[in-house]
């Protein structure tokens, strides 16, 4: 059974098995990180966790039972109650619900741990994946995103007003079991 976990200090060597592993298949549908990401990765992680230690950000992995990341889910640039939604699922679970599950599981902390009222999210227009994942997740468009907030590419900017959604624990459906193998 997977887990959703705040990331800390000891992923660090299950996130960068994760990003390499899985960079051909993210690069088909968003803007590849580059090998800068690669080759300064120890920096960034350390910056990651200096960013959520003050609170901008609060970053998240979806943890295997051997240890492997299955995905990553942040909310950024945490403001005003508001934040900004990025995840990326490994291409072994993608097409399986796992995204879409993970997104809402997300919606609880972000609420109630974080206190956050809206998350934000914006996608690539050729990420037709991600547009059906915010959909399904209680995200609705709200218009275009800024290519240069995408890397260079068109997009849409998606939203989640996290007050209006009900808790999805308790709706019949909305929780997807491991046994149909969305988790």
């Amino acid at each position: 059974m997977s887990e959703l976990k705040r990331l800390h200090t000891g992923h660090a060597p299950a996130v960068l098995a994760f990003e390499p592993a899985n960079r051909a298949c993210f690069a088909a549908s968003v803007p590849d990180r580059g090998d800068e990401f690669f080759d300064r990765f120890t920096a960034r992680f350390d910056a990651l966790l200096a960013e959520q230690e003050a609170g901008v950000c609060a970053f998240h992995v979806l943890v295997a039972e051997d240890g492997s990341v299955l995905g990553r889910f942040n909310l950024m640039d945490i403001e005003d109650r508001t934040a900004e939604l990025g995840y990326r699922v490994a291409q072994r679970v993608a097409d399986r619900g796992v995204a879409t599950a993970t997104v809402r599981e997300l919606c609880r902390p972000a609420a109630a741990q974080y206190g956050l009222r809206t998350l934000r999210a914006a996608t690539t227009l050729r990420n037709a994946a991600s547009q059906k994942v915010l959909a399904k997740a209680g995200f609705v468009p709200v218009g275009p995103a800024d290519p240069a907030h995408l890397s260079g590419e068109p997009g849409t900017w998606y939203q989640c007003d996290l007050v209006l959604q009900p808790d999805r624990a308790n709706v019949p459906g909305e929780r997807l079991r491991e046994e149909d193998g969305h988790r």
